[in-house]
């Protein structure tokens, strides 16, 4: 059966939001929420053709690679999927997304950043948990240390956030801690989303939406 008379059972992509209201709530234009809908399309037929993004097709686009496991990558979904259904629906996806966006707030970008170290969701960050995170970290950035070295990382991290010696970092330490230490945010800016207009498709890889199926625009 072919495209014109299959269009008429096409939907939505699962959490569809309109533009203008996304665009409204983010740091994206209605242009770019737009571009990213069709980034969502391609993204979750890219693996698992269900419209839905699941964590090997996230992690295809934000880190490059379907493979392997990290724990930021991880990290960065769960933060994603907000219902807590082990998949990211449109809606999800350009309001989490938008975090990464280089116009975003250097302070959204600090809480959002404080959540993926507080792996336990104690509200503190503490120190294996900041170990654990330094070791992802190097991972997605292809850089290998030293096991003397990362904890030399770690322990200068946390003696100088950890201000009051109570042996965790609470939010309010973390963002003076952020703002000592800028770069401690290098990896919360995706640059190509500020171009995702002209950027899309082009750092998406591997990913095919056979013109005839799934979800319509």
């Amino acid at each position: 059966m072919g495209c014109a008379s299959s269009s008429k059972r096409r939907r939505r992509a699962p959490g569809y939001e309109d533009p203008a209201v996304l665009a409204a709530q983010t740091s994206f234009t209605v242009n770019e929420v737009e571009a990213l809908y069709e980034l969502y399309k391609k993204l979750s037929f890219s693996i698992i053709k269900d419209g839905l993004i699941h964590k090997e097709e996230f992690q295809l686009a934000l880190f490059r690679t379907s493979k392997g496991a990290n724990l930021f990558a991880d990290r960065v979904f769960d933060l994603f999927d907000l219902k807590r259904n082990g998949v990211i629906e449109f809606g999800e996806f350009v309001r989490s997304l938008s975090i990464f966006h280089p116009k975003a707030s250097e302070s959204d970008k600090t809480k959002f950043a404080f959540k993926l170290y507080d792996l336990r969701g104690t509200g503190y960050i503490e120190k294996e948990e900041l170990r654990e995170m330094v070791l992802a970290l190097l991972d997605e950035s292809d850089l290998c240390l030293s096991d003397s070295a990362v904890e030399e990382i770690v322990d200068s991290t946390f003696s100088q956030a950890d201000t009051n010696g109570d042996g965790r970092i609470d939010p309010r330490e973390w963002e003076e801690f952020v703002k000592k230490n800028p770069a401690s945010l290098r990896n919360m800016s995706l640059p190509y989303l500020q171009d995702i207009t002209t950027a899309f498709p082009s750092f998406v890889m591997h990913s095919e939406v056979e013109d005839c199926g799934g979800i319509d625009k």
